[in-house]
């Protein structure tokens, strides 16, 4: 049952598990954290948190390695243990990822044996009714299709559609794979929601911006028809033609919750005044150069509030929205601080209607490389990789508990402050 605006949000943890590629070479954050070493360690630390639901990754390089060959034995240890408990598994297949060696992103079988490997997880765990089959898919096919960080490294507008479409596509085919198993299960579609600012110059590439980081839930919803804005777009990229748009009207898979990750750094701001920025940030549209950095690096910028990405997306689309990720590097007092932060935001958002299924704690064991976006694993680079805390700190190994553990502990506990009183600055700015 979705909860009502004054109904307290759950609180969820999650940890990070992206099992990216570079080049020949995959990350294994499961690994550098030692968590594949801990399961159960760790799970019995989760719980003692107080959380709702963890988001768990049974992630598909990891158990089909080889094709056909499934190995369950990690998230047989997982899933085994949280079984019946009081904290429940948001299952993600796949984090920032392209899948197997013998697949990736820009394979058009790519859905398919994805919906395959998604009802071989339900068949093995029927009891679970939450997933996130593929975690940010528009982020993924910017930082594998646009960009280049990430295998298959494409560098054009053609494999970015391409890859995010056959995302979302598996996205709809893996639903209705883990429905013929279970028909209950309900699908929790994360995506970085990050606004566009800029300079006048630049009014088009922002909008043209702010309204590619929707795609995600308009394919999945069947919202791409020939009067999106972006239509036009995608079908002139070459990544994806009208027939394969069309097909997501025909066959929508509407996310049962929207889920929000909301980092320091998502909001962007572009200015034509490159020579006023960092070559490193400097960029182009084809058409126009312009430097594109965080919102909360520029004094003049106005980044938007979190409050305000809650609502907007709870209008646009209905139903109930969650925060999924909240994280900031920093010092131990800084990340408590973003925390409690985005607790009052979610309640400004709440008291103008919109509804808040839960709020995440992330990462519960920190992260490791995403100063670089987790590409210091190419052969080439010879650096000591970063590492940033979260709930817990595994920098010398064993987890310990940071000053997150408590603030989380404290989230809409009981005996919590009053609500007004954490969003009194909030409502104060807007």
């Amino acid at each position: 049952m979705t909860p009502g605006p004054l109904t307290r949000p759950e609180v969820w943890g999650g940890i990070e598990c992206t099992h990216n590629r570079v080049g020949g070479r995959f990350h294994s954050q499961l690994d550098a954290s030692g968590h594949s070493a801990r399961i159960e360690a760790d799970l019995d630390r989760f719980v003692t948190l107080g959380i709702a639901r963890l988001r768990y990754p049974v992630l598909w390089e990891r158990v089909e390695a080889v094709r056909g060959v499934f190995d369950f034995r990690e998230s047989d240890r997982a899933l085994g243990h949280l079984g019946a408990g009081p904290v429940r598994p948001v299952v993600g297949l796949l984090h920032h990822g392209s899948g197997p060696a013998w697949t990736s992103l820009d394979d058009e079988g790519f859905p398919e044996r994805f919906a395959v490997y998604a009802e071989a997880v339900a068949r093995r765990y029927p009891w679970v009714d939450d997933y996130t089959p593929i975690n940010e898919p528009l982020t993924t096919a910017r930082f594998s299709g646009l960009y280049g960080h990430w295998y298959p490294h494409g560098r054009n507008d053609g494999s970015f559609v391409r890859m995010l479409v056959l995302q979302a596509r598996a996205t709809v085919l893996a639903m209705r794979s883990i429905r013929r198993v279970n028909p209950a299960a309900r699908l929790i579609q994360t995506e970085d929601l990050g606004r566009a600012t800029g300079t006048p110059p630049l009014e088009d590439q922002v909008t043209f911006e702010n309204d590619r980081r929707w795609l995600t839930y308009d394919l999945l919803s069947g919202k791409v028809t020939p009067q999106h804005p972006l239509h036009d777009y995608l079908t002139s990229s070459g990544g994806a033609d009208a027939a394969a748009l069309a097909w997501f009207v025909d066959h929508p898979s509407v996310p049962g919750v929207l889920g929000i990750n909301h980092y320091p750094r998502s909001n962007r701001w572009l200015d034509h005044r490159r020579e006023l920025f960092d070559p490193a940030d400097h960029g182009s549209n084809g058409r126009m150069a312009y430097a594109d950095v965080a919102a909360s690096d520029v004094a003049l910028a106005v980044a938007p509030t979190l409050s305000s990405l809650i609502r907007e997306t709870s209008a646009r689309y209905g139903g109930a929205v969650a925060v999924t990720e909240i994280h900031v590097d920093g010092d131990a007092v800084a990340r408590v601080a973003w925390w409690e932060a985005a607790l009052g935001e979610v309640e400004h958002a709440r008291s103008h209607g919109s509804i808040v299924c839960a709020v995440t704690a992330w990462s519960l064991l920190g992260s490791f490389d995403w100063d670089t976006l987790c590409t210091s694993v190419d052969a080439s680079a010879d650096r000591t990789v970063t590492y940033e805390a979260g709930v817990f700190d595994v920098s010398a190994g064993e987890p310990a508990e940071t000053p997150m553990a408590e603030a989380v502990r404290r989230a809409y506990a009981p005996n919590a402050a009053p609500v007004a009183a954490r969003w009194a600055r909030t409502v104060a700015r807007e």
